[in-house]
Parts: C-alpha cells; sequence; structure tokens
C-alpha cells in the first residue's frame, strides 16, 4: 500500500497543503494522513502513519522537511520505516529509499538541509541582536497582556483555557 503523509506548520498555510494533497494524490497514495501542527510538536498523523504502515508499504512525503525537523529526527523516522520493511519516498528529491543509492542520498541530504536551518537560525539571532543594539527591535507586541481583561473575564465565566485561547485567537 502507498501511504502518504502531508503537514503544514499552520493553518494559514491552506496552499502549500493542498498542493501537498494533490501531489500525494498524483504519486498514487492510497491513504493519505495530514495534519497541520509545528513539526517540533507532538504529530499524532505521522505517528498514526508510523504505526499504520506494514511490511511492503510505501510511505511518501512531498518534501523532506514535511517530514522531520532534524538529521536525527529523520534518521529515527527512517530507522522505524525500515525496521518494519517499508520503504520511503520524497518527491521532490526523487529518493526512493529501496535501493542503496536513495538512502545513502537521504542521509546526506537531511545533514545538508539541518546545516542549513542551523545557519538560518544563526543569522536570524545575529540579525536581532544588530537590531536590538540599534534600537529598532522591539520583538513582538505582547497580545496575552493587552487581552487580560477579556482572559480574566472569560476565566471568570469558567471558561477553561484552552477554549479561552481559542476564542481569543479567532479574534485576532
Amino acid at each position: 500500500m502507498i501511504i502518504g503523509y502531508a503537514r503544514t506548520s499552520t493553518l494559514d498555510q491552506a496552499a502549500g497543503f493542498e498542493a501537498q494533497i494533490r501531489d500525494l494524490e498524483a504519486a498514487g497514495t492510497e491513504k493519505i494522513l495530514q495534519e497541520q501542527v509545528s513539526s517540533v510538536g507532538t504529530r499524532p498523523q505521522l505517528n498514526a502513519a508510523l504505526d499504520f504502515i506494514r511490511e511492503g508499504d510505501v510511505l511518501v512525503v512531498t518534501k523532506l522537511d514535511r517530514l522531520a525537523r532534524s538529521t536525527a529526527h529523520l534518521l529515527k523516522v527512517v530507522e522505524t520505516i525500515e525496521a518494519k520493511g517499508v520503504t520511503l519516498r520524497i518527491l521532490d528529491l526523487g529518493i526512493d529509499t529501496s535501493t542503496a543509492t536513495g538512502r545513502m542520498l537521504l542521509t546526506m541530504i537531511g545533514a545538508i538541509a539541518q546545516f542549513e536551518r542551523e545557519l538560518m537560525l544563526e543569522r536570524q539571532r545575529e540579525g536581532i541582536a544588530r537590531a536590538k543594539a540599534a534600537g529598532r527591535y522591539k520583538g513582538r507586541a505582547p497580545t496575552a497582556r493587552a487581552k487580560k481583561a477579556q482572559v480574566l473575564a472569560l476565566k471568570a465565566e469558567r471558561v477553561g483555557p484552552s477554549e479561552i485561547a481559542r476564542r481569543l485567537a479567532s479574534q485576532m
């Protein structure tokens, strides 16, 4: 069976999400597990995909960064996949782990992707430090403090924290 996995970090990325679904369907996936969550948080649909796959299956993702957040995480996911006798296909890279070359390329590209991300974060931190030193960086507006009165009013009505967050987020 060919199983697809699609993920975006936020609900705002609708076009990217739709493109992933389209590409996975075009790749012949028979089942697509999808979610819109950050890669650093819990990803129940990825876990469901890893639980669902069986020997002989193929797990397909459109891009490497939709699957793993770091080289270590990628290798852990690949280890899980391989232990079940499943192969991985990454569409935009043309990688298929059913071959030795595909497995080697996956490891190399995963390491390069993590290196690139770390460089980007380092440049971001340096830019923020320069902006702060020049007095141009103020950071994000403190939205939680601005909504303190609303939070307390909802809490007084015995509304739970998750519901308060949902209601106030929809007002943004």
